[in-house]
């Protein structure tokens, strides 16, 4: 398998980097930093949706709880499809909801995988 010796470090690379983007995707909406504030956008949804997408991205990020983090990450983008694209069209394509979607079943796969290597999880275990 072409770079299959790299697949546990591909896989850490891609827990971090999808952690770190939630992550700053709910510290946008929560303040504006690093990308504009969300107007519009419901009080309970952005502060319930912000904070999820802030903590649990930055535990998945880290590595911590990994499960449970992502687990409840991946519900919340399901939850946050329906609300916010799948009523408007059933097609993501056209709903403009494929980021939602891709970050619902990456974090699926990532709370049945587990933190892997270069996390808080696998120093915790030994």
């Amino acid at each position: 398998m072409f770079m299959g010796r790299f697949s546990d470090q591909s896989y850490a690379a891609m827990r971090i980097m999808v952690g770190l983007m939630f992550l700053l995707h709910g510290a946008s909406k929560l303040t504006g930093f690093p990308g504009p504030v969300h107007e519009g956008t419901p009080l309970f949804v952005k502060y319930l949706g912000g904070s999820i997408e802030l903590f649990g991205g930055g535990l998945v990020m880290l590595g911590l709880f990994t499960g449970w983090a992502a687990f409840l990450c991946s519900g919340m983008m399901a939850a946050a499809y329906w609300m916010a694209h799948g009523l408007t069209h059933l097609f993501p394509s056209i709903n403009k909801g494929e980021l939602a979607v891709v970050y619902c079943f990456v974090f699926l796969f990532i709370s049945t995988k587990g933190a892997g290597i270069w996390s808080l999880d696998a120093l915790r275990r030994r």
